[in-house]
């Protein structure tokens, strides 16, 4: 049976361990908190009465449940007053001999039965527990912050921590309101591993000035529907913790995605940390602030200066999802829209299918049948390219095929007027490629939509070298005035999406491969302890491994980076035919449900 803890102590009362000893306390459990001084001690118990006060306010606990939870806590500069503590947490800096040091301290004062837990984010728990005289008493405690807000935990076991500890702990997690996941002792564990790794490409795609800050993060939340994009949230981290997180997980594994940033260390080194100064890779209006300020790179709100081309009229070709998704967005914002395929009965077909995604927006009370009608009269289908002779501007929307996008800009070049936009919705392939077999250039551009185009708001504008700045401009203004929120980004393998989604999802794969850790508890570990609307697993069975396993090889082909090359688990699912839910089978098993 697990250890019902009465008493817990908590070593270090920042910002983590001040959380941690809120949680424990909420949930009737005696807490000590220990500091290096008074004033550090009582600047953590002052955080603790602030954030419960807060909670009081929102009407999450009443003040009553607050005086009783602030009566469980207590705050000494000794560490000596922990001595009847059932289990200690430090939530110490990331510093390994800090940590042992304090945890070989607690083994002298506390019963040999009691158990040690280490906030540890990157170091290794095996390091921490040698030296501590009771390895087989160590776990990691990874809460997440805010402690108690996050309801994840990562418990990690070294391959001496005994059974009863690991026992113990997972009861402790889910009497907390957490849920747990247990894993093996590797650089990061499954969260951090993963997402420090994601992270910092993104400060590397700033570095090399590829794209805005506000582009990479916006691309982030409105292409896959993030909280948050990634240097907002290293911002949230602390630009010094994700430094140090990415440090000490590349001098274990020498893999180079997570060798940190170099302007991730020159941004530490000056003191630009984050949230918590009040300037990280955004300005805040005060240290801890999250109300971002504009600074010397916020861009200007006006539009960009300079002539845009008139566009009436547009073309889609492709008679797929993508293709009317996009002949649906036009349409709806007043566009007349010719869609073109492979025959007239495709045509029809297309069209067909933009009327039954409107009636089902008339049926959800989103739609009025008289704007359905207005909406499908701006629809033309035709099943030759011929009918785009005098479109404005058009996307392709055909197979992610180069050899089949080069053969119809050929005919594209040909067929439409002089200053027609030819734009491709292509994910990952080289738009200039594109653009070479025209004899125009200047006029083609990307266009990548989203799947389903009508509901995601993101479209990433790929510029090449021969983009006209005028070719440009008209396309934002173009994505505005249907409402969707374009970024901006170079003609490089994977846009910013992609660019930074599928190493990501590479990197999970890598991990159940090693056995580290199981499909469930590394998607809950990104969906619960990351916020992400899906796990890794979920998401490429819903994407398809052979379209993921394709990306994959299209990145590693253009950046040759060792940790991006496929995962090999990834290849023999594909080559068996494995491919998601498409098939009802991929990482998961769909054929029963």
């Amino acid at each position: 049976m697990a250890k019902e803890f009465a008493k817990v102590g908590v070593v270090g009362l920042g910002t983590m361990g001040a959380g941690i000893a809120e949680v424990l306390a909420r949930h009737e459990i005696e807490v000590v908190g220990v500091e290096a001084d008074e004033a550090a001690a009582q600047r953590g118990h002052a955080a603790i009465e602030a954030s419960t006060q807060r909670a009081v306010r929102a009407g999450k606990s009443s003040q009553a449940e607050r005086d009783a939870l602030l009566a469980r806590v207590t705050v000494s500069v000794d560490l000596a007053s922990l001595a009847d503590c059932q289990l200690v947490i430090e939530a110490l800096p990331e510093d390994l001999d800090l940590k042992v040091g304090v945890l070989r301290r607690l083994h002298e004062i506390l019963p040999l039965d009691a158990i040690l837990g280490t906030q540890a984010s990157a170091l290794s728990v095996t390091e921490i527990s040698v030296g501590t005289g009771r390895p087989q008493r160590v776990i990691g405690t990874q809460f997440f912050n805010p402690a108690p807000v996050q309801p994840f935990m990562e418990i990690v076991r070294t391959v001496v921590t005994e059974d009863d500890v690991v026992d113990d702990i997972v009861a402790l997690a889910q009497r907390l309101g957490k849920t747990p996941v247990v894993c093996g002792d590797s650089p990061g564990f499954i969260a951090n591993s993963l997402l420090f790794g994601y992270l910092n490409h993104a400060v590397t795609m700033l570095e090399t000035k590829y794209a805005t800050r506000e582009d990479i993060d916006a691309a982030m939340v409105y292409g896959c529907g993030y909280p948050m994009g990634p240097l907002a949230l290293i911002d949230l981290i602390g630009l010094d913790t994700a430094y140090v997180g990415l440090e000490t997980m590349y001098q274990r594994t020498g893999n180079r995605l997570h060798s940190p940033a170099p302007l991730l260390k020159h941004m530490v080194a000056a003191g630009l940390t984050g949230r918590k100064v009040g300037a990280g890779f955004y300005t805040y209006d005060g240290p801890g602030s999250g109300v971002v300020v504009p600074d010397a790179l916020t861009p200007a709100a006006a539009a960009e200066s300079g002539s845009v081309r008139q566009v009436r009229r547009v073309g889609v070709v492709g008679s797929g999802t993508m293709a009317t998704g996009i002949v649906e967005v036009f349409a709806k914002s007043g566009y007349d829209t010719v869609v073109v395929a492979r025959s007239d009965e495709k045509a029809d077909a297309a069209k067909a299918a933009v009327g039954k995604s409107l009636t089902r927006a008339v049926s959800k009370g989103r739609l009025s049948e008289q704007a359905r009608e207005e909406i499908l009269a701006r629809v033309a289908p035709a099943g030759t390219r011929e009918a785009l002779a005098d479109v404005d501007l058009v996307v392709e929307a055909v197979a992610e095929d180069i050899s089949i996008k080069r053969e119809l800009f050929v005919d594209l070049d040909r067929i439409c007027k002089p200053g027609a936009i030819l734009a491709t919705t292509t994910s990952s392939l080289p738009v200039i490629e594109c653009a070479a077999v025209t004899s125009r250039p200047g006029d083609v551009i990307g266009m990548h939509f989203f799947n389903p185009a009508p509901v995601m708001k993101l479209v990433e504008v790929v510029t090449t070298v021969s983009t006209d700045a005028e070719v440009a401009r008209t396309v934002h203004e173009l994505c505005r005035r249907t409402k969707k929120v374009a970024v901006a980004c170079g003609d490089r393998a994977g846009f910013i999406v992609n660019a930074l989604l599928f190493p990501y999802l590479n990197d999970a794969v890598s991990m159940l491969e090693a056995h580290y850790a199981t499909i469930e508890d590394i998607d809950t570990a990104m969906k619960v302890g990351c916020s992400l609307p899906m796990g890794p697993f979920t998401l490429l069975d819903v994407v398809g491994l052979d379209v993921s396993l394709a990306i994959q090889r299209t990145l590693y082909a253009e950046f040759r980076a060792s940790g991006w090359k496929p995962a090999p688990l990834l290849e023999h699912l594909v080559t068996a035919g494995y491919l998601g839910r498409k098939t009802r089978r991929g990482f998961r098993d769909y054929s029963t449900s």
